[in-house]
């Protein structure tokens, strides 16, 4: 997911934190390292650099461009992670898997900020072992004046915008899109639906300028393309570069999702875990977070202390009545992920 952070900055930051840069006699004695795996362009790196100062902790930070990547880079082992951050449905399986450690929330006092409305939720409906990173939904970023006005997915699939869409290169969101088009729920688990919906994958493909992640913020900055699917608070980022973009979640409705905050089994550096997880969980921390990233924060002090204007507010905080045709993807079946990943493979082929 996400972001915004320039090919040099991410480059300084990586040689800052892996030399071990900055002033260890300034606020704390070293006090070892913290292991961040998370997703591309999804933090305010100044954050990392500030936490080192305050704590004494270097933060070792890796990326990663989906779930399902992430989670075949930490079942191939090899790799040793603290933190890691993936979206609901992928909490939901690593919890079913053994994967993650429950947290000690005596030393996450700042998880009492988190909104009501995102705690106990399915994917860890005890609390136990996560805290929400940010939130957001998925949605159409679009040129208007090359694609006109668009407030369906099916734009997506529209023959008119060939060589000008941009698609999912993740097999969950691409079929999510797919499924809510076709007026099914992004977690049915019904073969004739799955079918229908890769049918209507495979004759969107001709019409494809490409799938991609992060690449879409070069392609919809430049001009390149005029219509992708792509996450709402990296719209913002975008607009920034080319304010003709808009945003809209689909009448059909779309995915609402939370990114949150574990701690891998057996990590190396349990407490710095979560002396991070606490860190990036505090008021002052998660609003410089948000503003840079654009993505909404769990923080319920975020929202009345933030500067928006009226289309970042609408962005980051849609209406309720657009909620609520909104859904979260849940973990499935066993048979059902490997549908996906048949599929996937057959249509990238």
């Amino acid at each position: 997911m996400k972001k915004t952070i320039s090919i040099l900055l991410s480059a300084a930051m990586f040689v800052c934190l892996f030399a071990g840069c900055g002033n260890k006699n300034n606020a704390s004695a070293d006090k070892g390292v913290v292991n961040v795996y998370n997703w591309g362009e999804y933090i305010d790196t100044d954050l990392l650099n500030q936490f080192q100062k305050d704590t004494g902790i270097k933060v070792n930070y890796k990326t990663f461009e989906s779930n399902e990547q992430m989670y075949s880079v930490l079942k191939q082992g090899g790799v040793s992670y603290d933190v890691v951050i993936p979206s609901d449905y992928m909490i939901s399986r690593m919890i079913e898997e053994d994967m993650l450690e429950p947290l000690d929330f005596s030393k996450i006092p700042n998880a009492s900020l988190i909104e009501d409305n995102l705690k106990g939720m399915a994917f860890d409906k005890e609390n136990k072992y996560s805290v929400p990173y940010m939130w957001g939904t998925v949605g159409i970023i679009y040129d208007p004046t090359v694609v006109g006005e668009v407030d369906s997915w099916g734009a997506m699939f529209d023959a008119k915008n060939s060589g000008k869409i941009l698609m999912f290169d993740n097999s969950r969101d691409a079929m999510g899109i797919a499924l809510k088009y076709l007026g099914y729920s992004l977690n049915t688990t019904d073969e004739k639906q799955l079918n229908e919906a890769y049918e209507l994958l495979k004759k969107q493909k001709p019409l494809l300028q490409g799938y991609v992640m992060d690449q879409i913020f070069d392609k919809m900055e430049s001009g390149e393309a005029a219509i992708g699917a792509y996450y709402a608070g990296d719209y913002l980022t975008m607009h920034e570069s080319n304010p003709k973009l808009k945003f809209c979640i689909p009448k059909e409705g779309s995915n609402v999702f939370v990114d949150s905050m574990c701690i891998l089994k057996g990590a190396a550096n349990k407490e710095n875990a979560e002396t991070f997880i606490n860190y990036m969980t505090g008021t002052e921390q998660s609003m410089k977070n948000a503003e840079f990233i654009g993505y909404t924060s769990p923080n319920k002090d975020v929202a009345a202390k933030m500067d928006m204007d009226d289309l970042s507010k609408s962005v980051r905080y849609p209406a309720s009545d657009v909620l609520t045709k909104c859904e979260a993807f849940i973990n499935l079946p066993q048979s059902t992920l490997d549908y996906y990943d048949a599929m996937w493979v057959k249509l990238k082929a």
